[in-house]
């Protein structure tokens, strides 16, 4: 059976997902200034090789774990939402199956407790 990461459409899916996902983010100013002075083109590589990893694809992540990257941040339910959302609907957007977005956002959810750091 193919991975998630395959079944979404390998790196240009998973790449193209994440520059829509990152562009909802910043226009949003329920969670924009979690990015002020962040290396962006960096922040989105990581990004990429995360999810391609999460979902299980041909990569190895190596970068920190959910909640030692997430900890100084003072991320609360709001904000977490907020991503998720945007998350959704950039799926959505790229005409995602509904049961493969429901796949992502049950790893995205998985992260919750890691990301607020309870």
């Amino acid at each position: 059976m193919p991975t998630l990461y395959e079944q979404l459409g390998g790196a240009p899916a998973v790449n193209k997902a994440v520059d829509i996902f990152y562009d909802k983010l910043l226009a949003d100013d329920r969670v924009k200034h979690f990015f002020n002075g962040v290396d962006m083109p960096k922040q989105i590589g990581k990004q990429k090789i995360f999810l391609a990893y999460a979902f299980g694809g041909p990569v190895n992540y190596t970068g920190k774990d959910m909640r030692a990257a997430h900890k100084h941040l003072d991320i609360n339910e709001e904000h977490f939402g907020a991503v998720a959302e945007h998350l959704a609907a950039t799926l959505k957007e790229l005409d995602v199956p509904q049961d493969q977005i429901d796949q992502v956002l049950a790893i995205a959810g998985s992260t919750h407790d890691d990301v607020l750091d309870l």
